[in-house]
């Protein structure tokens, strides 16, 4: 699948809320929480997770994705990458060029080589970060604007990096609460408008950065903890979400969105909900 077959197709990404056309996963064949990286894994460790359960949940999640248009590309799952299922990391798209992330948890280094193996074998133009640590669970972008968590995995050396590659955006950054791992935990915008947001994680300086682009609604911290932020919009105001995650449903609904629930549970475990899972190459 050579790039002669996507260069008609291929538009890339510019926003969070355009239609998913092409997307990566990876299934949790061999998901578990090895080392606890955060405090959802914390809460599960013991616990652990339970694959065929997890595979089941993850296979019910494509399987509707497919049902919407999308194009689900699957990516090996390797065993010594326990965290594997969550691609939205190892790279993010932006207007026509992939970016292939700098992992700065050890038990995630290397699963980055897979995602790069795949962009290459089938000619995507991509960049690879060289300098500091970034995942894509930090980058959301907006057309031109791109906001980009400080985090304990993204650092301001990489954004620098990023904001070399890309001199006609607007690089926006974002603190929050480290303990929420990763940006997209706190804050995701959903439609050109509209983004869910933690606002327990953000100082008031950074909710009002938010506030001035965005009508933000609100996630409590019960529901934060199950992951109501990390939703997945599909396109024409369709957005993936958990099923008890009802407070953030409802705010939804209200706000003109249809929300398609599905059970994913076990998956959030391990501090990921559908964001985290998809790494999307095309929205149109």
């Amino acid at each position: 699948m050579g790039l002669e077959q996507h260069e008609t197709r291929w538009h890339g990404c510019h926003t969070e809320y355009a239609s998913l056309e092409q997307v990566i996963v990876c299934e949790p064949v061999y998901m578990k929480i090895e080392e606890v990286i955060n405090t959802v894994q914390k809460r599960y460790a013991k616990e652990n997770i339970d694959v065929p359960r997890a595979m089941e949940q993850h296979h019910n999640f494509t399987q509707k994705l497919k049902e919407l248009g999308v194009d689900v590309i699957t990516l090996p799952s390797r065993p010594e990458f326990p965290e594997q299922v969550f691609t939205r990391d190892i790279g993010f798209t932006i207007g026509n060029r992939v970016f292939i992330s700098e992992m700065a948890s050890p038990i995630r280094q290397g699963e980055e080589k897979v995602l790069r193996e795949w962009i290459g074998s089938n000619g995507f133009p991509y960049q690879k970060m060289t300098a500091g640590s970034i995942e894509g669970g930090d980058v959301v972008i907006d057309g031109q604007r791109i906001f980009v968590g400080i985090s304990l995995r993204t650092d301001h050396e990489a954004i620098d990096f990023l904001e070399r590659q890309l001199p006609g955006y607007t690089i926006i950054r974002v603190p929050f609460d480290a303990a929420c791992l990763h940006l997209d935990c706190v804050f995701t915008i959903i439609s050109k408008t509209h983004a869910l947001i933690y606002p327990a994680a953000l100082s008031k300086e950074a909710y009002e950065l938010l506030a001035q682009h965005f009508t933000l609604i609100e996630v409590g911290e019960e529901e934060q903890f199950a992951m109501g932020t990390n939703v997945l919009a599909v396109g024409q105001k369709q957005i993936i979400s958990l099923p008890q995650n009802k407070k953030v449903n409802a705010q939804l609904k209200l706000h003109g969105f249809r929300v398609i629930e599905i059970e994913f549970s076990e998956i959030i475990k391990s501090g990921g909900s559908f964001r985290c899972c998809t790494m999307p190459l095309t929205r149109i």
